[in-house]
């Protein structure tokens, strides 16, 4: 999709508007013929996300007929919105809207991957509503008992058939067992595994299909897109990575007094069914209600901020969509209500983000850059470091002169990952999700805590849990690890140095010119040298027609020796010729 859409104008005659009509029908029938004659990527009945047969396919029924009929469906809605000449963030959260839950479930998705979509989209994706039709009492029933060994009175004494939240993936409602605990009880709506899988299938096959049409710069790496949707759909719709989540996130904080979040039973707890306490308390987002409750606001806001930053930096398990809908406030506790969504770091990704926040609290750009580049997943070796640092350069002019109290986080890190995914820097999925988590937890916290930088409350936490002692090793082991790789790359630089001078003794050197800011030095140097052959050319044919035309040789044209005269038009040719070619290369360089 294209990241700003293509303006339609009045001059588009209805001949056009059909001519292009006709041939997105065409592109979309071509991909249901393929369809229809495959069946799928990669066999009847399996679904192949990576190119290939994928590991535990076999455990979804994915038939050709049920197939057909949802590509239908797709086809109808997306008919009705031009996906090919752009979309803009409203249409694209509309027709997600339209398609399905597995698609809305997709853009909320996308929504907190700000490093494969601009931000005005994750901004409109963020809306995306998970509210859908609740499922009977029957069929909550039906999929218990699916789930359990045993009869499911056994263990619930009582179940509510009014839910608690009814979302495109599960169910929640409240519930006794038998033992007497008050629990909530998340069940995962039958076939959702299948059908996603099946909707995910088809948007590999056409993901494929519009790569071939739309070009790489109006168009993201969808293939890429899938994949991570694949993945995190796997994670999300196996309850049993929640239940752990549950009880590691408890484990972690169980020092913590004012932070909680519901216990699970795990014997309780499978792949599609998951119990925990039922917890009832003050959304966070009410302040109303919870200074009538007798809470302090800003020490709300403080000690969600601080600990939040005990989760990235200290045990590198941190919620990753901490909006106000997850967060409750509960017997002096502030409590993570779903835990479906979590990232981790590791060790060395966390001595970045201290890294990059102590950078930014320094207004430091040659730190924010070391610590983007070691966050990259690919090589840094083509990264055009004078240019990274002039992009970084004007982002902290732009925020820097403002105090970190009124600093724009959310802007501030957008700016960040639009920036490296515009200088080739990959960074890994848990960064841009901890990126787009701290853009959610700001808006929480800024109603919480009006005008209070949440660089300066990280910094704070950072000082405080850092005796002098912890930092006299840490900065020792960092002076040991800098000191070995030093010495490896100087046994490196003597080894290429002695090669060096072996290949220069046998006229064997060669040397490589790059130049900043152009891709083929010698390209450009060609260009420029016949620029200038061209001109003095042209300066040569009027010198020369100049002497003629005083030497008035006969006969003349318009009092003008004719040699003369066809010299100053060639001259003038040519004087136009490299002016209009220096004037179109300056216009695409620009663009």
């Amino acid at each position: 999709m294209a990241a700003e859409p293509e303006q339609k104008t009045t001059t588009e005659t209805g001949a056009d508007e059909a001519a292009r009509l006709h041939e997105y029908d065409q592109i979309l029938n071509s991909w249901y013929d393929e369809m229809t004659r495959d069946g799928s990527d990669s066999g009847p009945d399996t679904i192949g996300i990576f190119g290939g047969r994928a590991q535990g396919s076999a455990q979804y029924d994915l038939s050709r007929a049920s197939r057909l009929r949802r590509i239908g469906e797709i086809l109808q809605i997306v008919r009705r919105y031009d996906i090919f000449h752009g979309l803009t963030p409203q249409g694209l959260r509309r027709m997600l809207e339209e398609l399905g839950p597995t698609f809305v479930k997709a853009g909320q998705i996308l929504s907190m991957r700000s490093e494969i979509l601009p931000p005005s989209f994750t901004r409109e994706l963020s809306k995306l509503r998970t509210d859908v039709e609740p499922m009977d009492r029957e069929t909550v029933l039906a999929a218990l008992r699916a789930e359990y060994d045993r009869p499911i009175e056994e263990i619930f004494d009582a179940i509510d058939d009014n839910p608690l939240g009814s979302a495109s993936v599960a169910q929640v409602h409240k519930a006794r067992l038998v033992t007497g605990e008050l629990v909530a009880v998340k069940v995962q709506r039958p076939h959702v595994q299948e059908v996603m899988a099946k909707d995910i299938s088809i948007m590999r096959s056409l993901a494929r299909r519009l790569g071939g049409f739309i070009g790489a710069d109006q168009f993201l790496d969808l293939q890429s897109v899938v994949d991570e949707l694949w993945l995190s759909f796997r994670e999300e719709t196996d309850f049993l990575v929640e239940a752990r989540n549950l009880e590691e996130f408890r484990r972690n904080n169980a020092g913590c007094k004012f932070l909680d979040c519901p216990k699970p039973y795990p014997a309780l707890c499978t792949r599609h069914v998951v119990v925990m306490d039922y917890i009832e308390g003050i959304p966070i987002d009410d302040t109303v209600e919870l200074t009538a409750a007798g809470y302090d606001c800003a020490e709300i806001g403080e000690k969600l901020m601080d600990n939040y930053t005990a989760q990235m930096l200290d045990d590198g398990f941190f919620h990753a969509d901490p909006h106000p809908g997850n967060l409750v406030v509960s017997g002096n506790k502030i409590v993570y209500m779903d835990l479906g969504i979590m990232g981790r770091l590791s060790s060395g990704d966390r001595r970045c983000v201290s890294q990059m926040v102590e950078a930014v609290a320094r207004r430091d750009s040659i730190e924010l850059a070391d610590g983007l580049l070691r966050f990259s997943r690919g090589g840094s070796s083509e990264v055009d470091y004078a240019h990274l640092l002039g992009e970084l350069d004007a982002i902290i002019a732009n925020y820097g002169s403002a105090d970190l109290s009124d600093l724009d986080i959310g802007g501030f890190v957008n700016s960040l990952v639009t920036m490296a995914r515009r200088n080739g820097i990959e960074l890994p999925g848990s960064v841009t999700m901890l990126a787009r988590a701290l853009v959610t937890l700001e808006g929480v916290v800024d109603n919480l805590l009006p005008n209070a930088s949440m660089v300066d409350i990280i910094k704070r936490h950072l000082s405080a849990h850092t005796t002098p002692q912890d930092a006299a090793k840490r900065e020792a082991k960092q002076l040991a690890r800098e000191g070995v790789s030093a010495s490896h790359g100087l046994l490196v630089a003597a080894g290429e140095a002695g090669h060096a001078m072996r290949m220069l003794t046998r006229g064997q050197l060669r040397v490589n010119l790059d130049l900043a800011g152009t891709e083929d030095p010698l390209e450009d140097m060609g260009h420029i040298v016949n620029r200038l052959t061209l001109a003095i050319i042209a300066a040569g044919l009027f010198m020369g027609s100049s002497i003629v035309y005083y030497a008035r040789i006969q006969p003349v044209i318009f009092g003008i020796p004719i040699i003369g005269f066809v010299g100053y038009l060639f001259a003038l040719f040519i004087g136009l010729y490299v002016a209009h070619d220096i004037l179109s290369e300056n216009r695409r360089r620009k663009r």
